[in-house]
């Protein structure tokens, strides 16, 4: 199972237990009280995070979301308080929102927070989820899973750490000597620590990891509690970046989502483009798909794909109505059979929130299509389609104080000099200048000599216009081995070719007869009468990586590999990032690749586990022996 969601209970006081560790979730003597003194007065808050740009807080154990919702009111109510306040917690079982509503209903001082928090309540699968509050301000990052394991694999360095969760004797493994080694690390230097529990092995552990440790007063009845401080005299964590300009060369997905994120965190963006308008290159189509893609195993494509379709979903509640998109539902087909009974088994095996997927048989799914199916397939409730270029105009006009649009602007050139970036056009002029130049120029980057080296082919893909009276009705987005959508502006979209190489920007006959082919094995039947040759479409084309994973983050000096073994021993090209490889997935890859390249350039947390960051890092291709996993992984992927 991927999450054991907890099961609240009250015992005869009132106050929440745990069922699954027989413990309470709060002292008997109040709640937010005991969330003040402990957890805020421990960490000397509000006044550390005062005058400060941003403060991270990091937490073992979000339980209610009562440290969160003290630490949200009291930052609210501060007129001193940090600019931006980053919240990190961990849970390995998260409640669902209805008991968080029946918990929170004892605490009518954070109502309004509360009913907050339980409105962009994510859904209870793995994974690192961000909520953004408080028009950008707060952000919440929860993180669901075994802290012993996540830990390991967060990046942020926090100034503040609530060490919560049940007793030691309930919960051992999270106050274990190897959490504490866990927190040191992702504590920042001169971070604080606070906790109820003054078990001896507890202040032995976090003794072992240079936290020098205080008993002070504790809350009601228990007579003390802990505090430390981090003495470690390790680099301080990464500096946010005192001229925040920056460009970004591209107005599709990539980089309009990108300079969004910039945009929320108070950089100036110019935005450069070779088109008119925004999204009409590969990001030109009618309607994409936005789906996850899971796996038996979880593996780095499920991971990546369900962060991704969440993170785009929680992006296109944001910008409102302005987007185009429907949450129609995505039924994936089952290939034959054998993969019926795999689609089957997974669900099966991770046994997913119904709201995010269920396997549905063949009956279901021919009621669901109304038309006959062979097979039954995955179900995504919450999946569906979205306008691509609506979603880039949508981004880009949402912060029109930061963010500068130059379109019919073709980049013939970036180069480097003394204060950062420089993009040039054909005729050698100066189109934009910053320090940091962010390329999310689909397949034509690697045209621009400091991103050749990239790894990135381009993929043409034809998709078909069907008009909407010709065929019967589509209610869902259908995929299998191809895709179909619900009529958008009259036309049912069929797709798509993805051939690599092809450069041939003309619609071709020949791809409109495939693409109804797809959808005749799909739908059988569901084309009859629809002549190839009368049909219209779209040609674009998709940048694409060997791995089919995008290819997000600091670019590297194409020299400095190829002997190095490990991301951070790769020199890199100082101001100089990207979002490519982005392929069929732009739509799934982008509000998440966008999170990721603004957290990493600002030094914030990051919205992604290090093994799923690293996964997607473009020094990937540099590192000793990727050139054999890159021939080895290409051509099964995807």
């Amino acid at each position: 199972m991927w999450i054991d969601p907890a099961r609240l209970t009250f015992g005869p006081d009132g106050i929440p237990v745990s069922e699954t560790y027989g413990d309470v979730y709060h002292a008997a003597a109040g709640g937010p009280a005991q969330a003040r003194h402990v957890f805020l007065g421990g960490n000397d808050l509000p006044a550390r995070w005062q005058r400060r740009e941003r403060f991270v807080i990091l937490e073992t154990g979000f339980g209610l979301g009562l440290n969160f919702l003290a630490t949200w009111a009291a930052w609210r109510d501060d007129p001193q308080r940090c600019r931006r306040l980053h919240f990190v917690s961990v849970e390995k079982h998260p409640l669902s929102a209805a008991d968080l509503a029946a918990a929170h209903a004892a605490w009518p001082e954070f109502a309004p927070l509360a009913a907050e928090l339980r409105r962009r309540w994510p859904s209870l699968v793995p994974g690192v989820h961000r909520l953004d509050l408080a028009d950008g301000c707060l952000v919440l990052t929860l993180v669901f899973g075994d802290a012993g394991a996540v830990l390991n694999r967060l990046d942020a360095a926090a100034d503040a750490i609530y060490l919560d969760g049940f007793a030691p004797d309930k919960n051992p493994d999270l106050w274990s000597p190897a959490l504490c080694r866990a927190l040191a690390r992702l504590a920042a230097p001169g971070a604080t620590l606070a906790t109820w529990s003054v078990a001896g092995a507890v202040r032995e552990a976090l003794a072992a990891c240079e936290f020098d440790l205080e008993k002070r007063p504790g809350f009601a009845g228990k007579r003390q509690m802990l505090a430390g401080r981090y003495r470690s005299r390790k680099p301080a964590g990464h500096a946010l970046p005192a001229d925040r300009r920056a460009i970004v060369l591209g107005a599709g997905v990539a980089g309009s989502t990108a300079a969004h994120r910039l945009a929320a965190r108070g950089w100036q963006v110019t935005v450069v483009d070779r088109h008119g308008a925004p999204g009409q290159g590969a990001s030109g189509n009618l309607a994409g798909v936005l789906r996850p893609l899971p796996s038996i195993d979880d593996n780095r494509l499920a991971r990546l794909t369900r962060a991704g379709y969440l993170a785009t979903r929680a992006l296109l509640g944001e910008l409102g109505p302005t987007v185009r998109w429907q949450a129609c539902g995505v039924l994936h087909l089952a290939r034959d059979l054998a993969h019926e009974a795999v689609q089957r088994r997974t669900v099966d095996t991770l046994a997913p929130p119904e709201e995010f997927l269920r396997f549905i048989d063949r009956e279901a799914a021919s009621n669901q299509l109304a038309w006959p199916v062979s097979t039954g397939g995955w179900w995504f409730p919450g999946g569906g389609w979205v306008q691509p270029f609506s979603l880039c105009a949508a981004a880009l006009e949402a912060f029109p104080q930061q963010i500068t649009t130059r379109f019919a602007c073709p980049v013939a050139a970036i180069e480097r000099h003394a204060a950062g970036w420089l993009a040039r056009g054909p005729d050698g002029a100066v189109l934009a200048e910053a320090p940091l130049l962010l390329v999310a120029g689909g397949a034509e980057a690697t045209r621009l000599p400091p991103l050749a080296w990239l790894p990135q082919r381009s993929a043409r893909g034809q998709i078909s216009h069907l008009p909407q009276a010709a065929t019967p009705p589509l209610e869902v987005v259908l995929c299998r081995l191809g895709y179909a959508t619900p009529a958008v502006d009259g036309f049912l979209t069929a797709g798509a070719s993805f051939l690599v190489g092809d450069d041939d920007p003309r619609e071709r006959p020949g791809d409109h007869r495939d693409n109804l082919a797809r959808l005749n094995l799909m739908l059988p039947g569901f084309t009859a009468g629809l002549d190839a040759a009368s049909l219209a479409g779209r040609v674009g084309f998709r940048p694409a990586s060997p791995d089919r994973l995008p290819m997000v983050g600091p670019v590297p000096q194409p020299e400095a590999g190829r002997e190095a073994t490990r991301l951070q021993d790769l020199e890199l090209q100082p101001g100089l990032w990207c979002a490519q490889g982005f392929g069929a997935r732009g739509v799934v890859w982008s509000a998440l690749m966008a999170e990721l390249l603004a957290s990493r350039i600002d030094g914030d947390p990051l919205p992604l586990e290090t093994d799923l960051a690293n996964a997607v890092a473009p020094g990937r291709f540099l590192l000793r022996g990727a050139g054999a996993r890159q021939g080895s992984r290409g051509a099964n992927s995807g």
